[in-house]
């Protein structure tokens, strides 16, 4: 059983306390959440998980490595597309269990999706909330 939460002991400090087993667990790794953003425009690039040792991987390469949940291993992003980031800096959130990676993108391609050859992000599709569809993105719009 967890020990009661202590916020001083996670919220008021500089001691980076990571907390992988609060989220998710997927077979034997403890992982958490990272929103990836583009470090110029804060666009949502995408959303991973990390684990202790993707997170030391993208720290030492200074790419966004992630530990990929489907097919359990270390996923240095873009990989095999070409399309990987630089990682520019990492953010924690108060109870040290989700990041934010701020990245430049290294190529054009973002996701390994492109719509009609445009590159994109990971969330090139909206829901319409009343006919329950996924729309996509129009980025001419403002929508």
């Amino acid at each position: 059983m967890d020990a009661p939460y202590d916020g001083d002991t996670v919220e008021n400090t500089t001691e980076l306390r990571l907390n992988f087993d609060k989220i998710k667990k997927i077979g034997n790794q403890d992982v958490i959440p990272v929103a990836v953003q583009h470090a110029d425009t804060n666009e949502v690039l995408l959303i991973a998980y990390t684990n202790e040792f993707a997170m030391e991987e993208s720290i030492k390469r200074r790419k966004a490595c992630f530990w990929s949940t489907s097919r359990k291993k270390l996923w240095l992003k873009g990989e095999e597309s070409g399309n990987t980031f630089t990682l520019v800096s990492i953010y924690i959130n108060c109870e040290q269990n989700s990041l934010v990676y701020k990245v430049l993108p290294d190529k054009d391609n973002i996701c390994h999706t492109s719509i009609g050859g445009v590159a994109n992000n990971c969330f090139y599709r909206r829901l319409d909330m009343d006919a329950r569809q996924l729309v996509f993105n129009n980025y001419s719009s403002t929508d």
